[in-house]
């Protein structure tokens, strides 16, 4: 099996849960504090690797204790990080994250060495593409990099998938060489301006990305499922009813079932079903590295939930 390279931000996690999300300058009282490793690239390799994919992640953390701490997770989480920098010259990423009760979340992410990727990191992604099938990316690194990560990617026939977040405006040159785009509501809101929200929205959002050259859309929209778009074929994939504790690295957990599957073969409507099953299990537990599933909860859990597939 070839590995999976993920290449993004690396962050540690400053997590607080309230009764409700706060107002504007409103204080509350916080119920506990939780410190753990986050950002979508580290969340996406750890989820990867625990479902027994073979995962490099490249990216840079500070010269810090929390970048040690993090590289210490990676290795307890076997996520391969030998082309993870340390940075001098920038400090460990962070993200403060606001929990509620429902599970819904307030994130802000100071970049630090996040925002430092440079032309070092893509030497060390090409060095590593000959020997990959998949390349996922996000948005919490410098764009100008994930630009020229994609056509490093082409280069070296590499499949890419682009979770877009946090979204931001992005260039016709990026959408032509995506396999899969993988948005949730939100962020295909944004990054159409218009609200995504329902089954006319989301296969009109579709059909915007495929015009712009992406070759699979997966738009991910909570509880009311999955909308999936392609030039053959389009349908919704149903997600289970499950008790909502934190929905922190759901979509990382959904990407990271989604390329499991695929790498092992599976066709596309399977493996959305294995990233919706994956991203259900993740918010059934607090955290987002903690929550992700092993591979033999994964396993159990598939034969657990049933869900539906229909053809549109």
């Amino acid at each position: 099996m070839k590995k999976v390279i993920v290449f993004g931000s690396i962050n540690m996690d400053l997590a607080v849960t309230v009764p409700y999300l706060p107002s504007k300058g409103e204080t509350l009282t916080g119920n506990n504090f939780n410190l753990s490793g986050g950002g979508k690239g580290a969340n996406q390799a750890i989820a990867l690797s625990r479902l027994g994919v073979n995962t490099e992640l490249v990216g840079r953390v500070g010269n810090d204790e929390f970048g040690k701490q993090l590289k210490e997770t990676l290795t307890d989480n076997e996520v391969n990080h030998d082309h993870v920098i340390i940075d001098d010259n920038h400090p460990t990423g962070v993200a403060i994250i606001t929990v509620e009760a429902s599970g819904d979340n307030q994130i802000i992410v100071v970049s630090g060495a996040n925002g430092a990727v440079n032309e070092q990191d893509l030497a060390n992604l090409e060095s590593l593409l000959p020997s990959a099938s998949y390349l996922l990316l996000q948005l919490e690194i410098p764009l100008w990099i994930i630009t020229e990560a994609i056509a490093l990617a082409k280069k070296y026939n590499v499949k890419v998938i682009l979770d877009p977040a946090p979204a931001l405006r992005l260039g016709e040159d990026i959408y032509t060489g995506l396999e899969i785009i993988t948005p949730n509501l939100i962020e295909a809101s944004q990054l159409l301006g218009y609200e995504v929200d329902n089954s006319e929205t989301a296969q009109k959002a579709g059909d915007w990305f495929l015009d712009r050259g992406v070759k699979t859309v997966i738009i991910t929209m909570g509880e009311k499922g999955v909308y999936c778009a392609t030039k053959e074929q389009k349908y919704w994939v149903s997600t289970p009813s499950v008790t909502v504790v934190d929905t922190v690295g759901a979509g990382d957990a959904f990407n990271a079932g989604l390329t499991t599957a695929l790498i092992e073969g599976y066709p596309l409507p399977i493996a959305i079903q294995w990233g919706v099953i994956n991203g259900s299990l993740s918010v059934t537990k607090s955290g987002s590295q903690s929550a992700f599933a092993h591979r033999h909860e994964f396993d159990q859990a598939l034969g657990q939930y049933e869900l539906n597939l229909g053809i549109l």
